[in-house]
């Protein structure tokens, strides 16, 4: 039997909370955290990040771009927020909906950009963060198709006055992948991870696109 699109784009992991969620407030300058397992985890692994700073987090783990691109109405415009954060293409290299094909996941995530800006909604493109090897597909190398499509996302950012919020430097080891302090897989990060790296980066990159006063972060919680 052929897997019905709703179930394809998983329409039900969010929609409760989606018709839950109440309209933004008058000033509110809502953020939309778009992404995979790594988006996901982060809402899992540190709530308090995203509950402290008003942020939703929509990432269902194992997704590729095109089931991003599905649920983009129902996961992010319908919310109206002012920005959007959008962090894809890991599990299309690691081909989880199909073969990998690095136009059209390009094609995918400059759709997004083209969907949130036609709707008025300031976009940030991060880069896909490192991985040297996926668990689940150990013939797949990663770490060259990554950055094949980092290149193509940051140049496309450049290209179009769109923040390009670039994790893969300060996260890559010598393999290409997480390094083992931040990560049991080399690819989804832990709570130190978020806390040290990212989340100081992406709360700069928010400020920054939103220009808002910068944020003081809380002291991190210790790393068990």
């Amino acid at each position: 039997m052929a897997q019905k699109h709703d179930q394809f784009a998983n329409f039900k992991r969010y929609d409760k909370a989606n018709k839950e969620l109440p309209a933004p407030a008058k000033k509110e300058k809502r953020v939309v955290f778009l992404g995979n397992s790594i988006t996901e985890g982060w809402v899992s692994i540190h709530p308090e990040f995203f509950k402290e700073n008003g942020y939703i987090g929509r990432g269902i783990g194992g997704q590729t771009s095109y089931q991003f691109l599905l649920r983009f109405r129902n996961d992010v415009i319908n919310l109206k927020p002012k920005l959007v954060i959008i962090n894809a293409g890991t599990n299309d290299a690691a081909e989880n909906t199909g073969p990998f094909d690095l136009d059209i996941t390009f094609g995918n995530i400059a759709s997004m950009a083209e969907l949130a800006k036609a709707n008025g909604i300031k976009v940030i493109l991060c880069s896909v963060t490192p991985t040297s090897v996926f668990g689940w597909r150990k013939d797949i190398t990663p770490a060259p198709l990554i950055r094949e499509m980092n290149k193509l996302i940051r140049a496309y950012a450049e290209a179009n006055d769109i923040y390009y919020l670039d994790y893969h430097p300060a996260l890559t080891d010598e393999k290409g992948g997480l390094p083992a302090k931040w990560s049991h897989d080399t690819c989804h990060p832990n709570l130190e991870c978020y806390r040290t790296i990212m989340e100081p980066m992406v709360c700069d990159a928010i400020n920054k696109v939103l220009k808002v006063s910068k944020k003081q972060l809380k002291t991190p919680m210790p790393v068990k």
